[in-house]
């Protein structure tokens, strides 16, 4: 239970189900520090506020409710990656890595503990059983759907997985949560990054790794150097705005070399890209041997575009795209669907 709408909406559809329902939310963060750095308060999801409100829609339903300490385990886990991966020329997506480390193996262990039979969240997804196996899909609000975040689930997390909200719109959802009487009905929707309650990544990433390094070269593609950057770990692929240097045409953030502290830019063409790499594949289907045709997702909000994927060993592939796509980003996942079931998916190196 997070404290929003979503969470607190699944607990009490299963607790009108006849479930026996009890209520759990991480503590992953500690907010108190942030605003007695910086003086400001933000309504980022996972806050204190949020577990206030958690705790009272619980006492609204009656259950059980507990609060879980993962501090320590979000800052190894998460945090840690996501300053890694920024200072290693990679743009992270800690939410994917937060479901599959933390929601998905940490909390369910511990759900487990108590003898639950299955951990409910109110993730827009849904799961389902084709014979002895489970696969991921969509939910069926494609505008909410959240299957992304989710391609590392395993069979076995799938198996005592519920997602209730996945076949629902967010209006249905509202209109339950006012039925219920749940005072986080009208809750507004939470940003992505709790951690980063104020949107500003690169003061995040200095306070914890310190300012001025690894700042170096901005170079155009052809070789010629255009200016100078102070730190890597400011720009994307893809990112125009920001770059504070002049040229005939737009420019975009094309390429970043950790190793020479490099970022590299060039016109919109040099974006396209006809291949990628993932690593980690985790896989709803049985490991594929040869080549598959499906489509592909290389960000959340990236619309699906064919591929051919090649097995290359050790949980790695290569993705063929049948058209160039920009924006293929490492660190990002890139995540394969049939239709709305989601096949499988990996890391972009």
């Amino acid at each position: 239970m997070s404290g929003g709408v979503d969470s607190s909406v699944t607990a009490a559809l299963l607790l009108e189900q006849g479930y026996e329902v009890i209520g759990m939310t991480m503590q992953i963060w500690d907010y108190s520090s942030y605003t007695d750095r910086h003086g400001e308060s933000f309504g980022s999801c996972c806050s204190l506020d949020d577990v206030h409100d958690a705790r009272r829609v619980a006492e609204g339903l009656d259950i059980p409710f507990y609060v879980v300490n993962f501090e320590k385990d979000f800052e190894q886990l998460v945090i840690d990656r996501f300053c890694d991966d920024y200072f290693s020329g990679r743009t992270p997506n800690p939410c994917v890595l937060c479901n599959q480390t933390l929601k998905f193996e940490l909390l369910m262990r511990r759900a487990l503990e108590l003898e639950a039979d299955f951990l409910a969240t109110g993730h827009y997804a849904q799961i389902h059983q084709e014979g002895e196996r489970y696969y991921l899909a969509k939910g069926v609000d494609h505008l909410k759907d959240q299957s992304y975040f989710l391609f590392t689930l395993t069979q076995e997390q799938m198996a005592h997985t519920l997602f209730p909200l996945g076949g629902m719109s967010k209006e249905d959802v509202r209109q339950h949560a006012a039925r219920f009487g749940l005072r986080v009905a009208e809750k507004a929707e939470s940003q992505d990054i709790c951690f980063v309650p104020d949107g500003d990544y690169v003061r995040f990433l200095e306070e914890h790794r310190g300012s001025n390094q690894l700042d170096g070269e901005i170079v155009h593609v052809s070789g010629q150097v255009l200016g100078h950057h102070q730190g890597i770990y400011r720009y994307t692929i893809g990112q125009r705005r920001g770059l504070g240097i002049s040229w005939t045409e737009p420019l975009f953030v094309v390429g970043i070399d950790a190793e020479k502290r490099r970022v590299v830019v060039g016109e919109k063409q040099h974006l396209a890209r006809e291949t990628l790499e993932a690593f980690k594949c985790n896989w709803s289907i049985p490991l594929p041997e040869t080549a598959l045709n499906c489509r592909c997702r290389i960000r959340y909000r990236h619309h699906e575009v064919e591929v051919q994927v090649i097995p290359l060993g050790n949980d790695e592939v290569r993705v063929e795209f049948t058209e160039p796509q920009a924006g293929v980003t490492p660190g990002q996942a890139a995540v394969f669907y049939a239709d709305d079931r989601v096949l499988g998916g990996g890391w972009i190196k």
